[in-house]
């Protein structure tokens, strides 16, 4: 079975860091992509970071993000990581992560697999 849980999340202060980690089991990155998305209440989850096999493509960061947030993947560990650096107030969010196969996308819909959410509060 594909698993993913999502953990990494706390209380950070503006300009700090974070580093989310994705935990999966019952896929190869081979295979599969891997996506971090985010949501505030009341908006939209929104896709922010995709990674998937150095064959099929370079990793994708949403506007906000670019040049602050870094995805990576560990094989031997099964686990993605979102490095979020310079964090603002605006980062506050349900961070989740999700797969499916093939490429990247940052539409909700392109994944059937998601992990529970950890939460990220920027404090000003």
């Amino acid at each position: 079975d594909v698993q993913l849980q999502a953990s990494g999340g706390g209380l950070v202060q503006a300009g700090g860091s974070l580093r989310l980690s994705c935990t999966t089991a019952g896929f190869s990155f081979d295979d599969y992509a891997v996506a971090w998305f985010r949501q505030v209440p009341g908006k939209e989850r929104e896709g922010i970071s995709c990674i998937t096999s150095p064959s099929v493509g370079r990793p994708w960061y949403e506007d906000s993000v670019k040049g602050r947030f870094i995805i990576s993947s560990d094989n031997r560990e099964n686990t993605v990581y979102l490095q979020m650096d310079s964090l603002t107030p605006e980062d506050t969010a349900v961070y989740y992560c999700a797969a499916d196969e093939g490429r990247c996308s940052f539409l909700r819909r392109a994944y059937r697999f998601w992990g529970k959410g950890t939460l990220v509060t920027v404090s000003s």
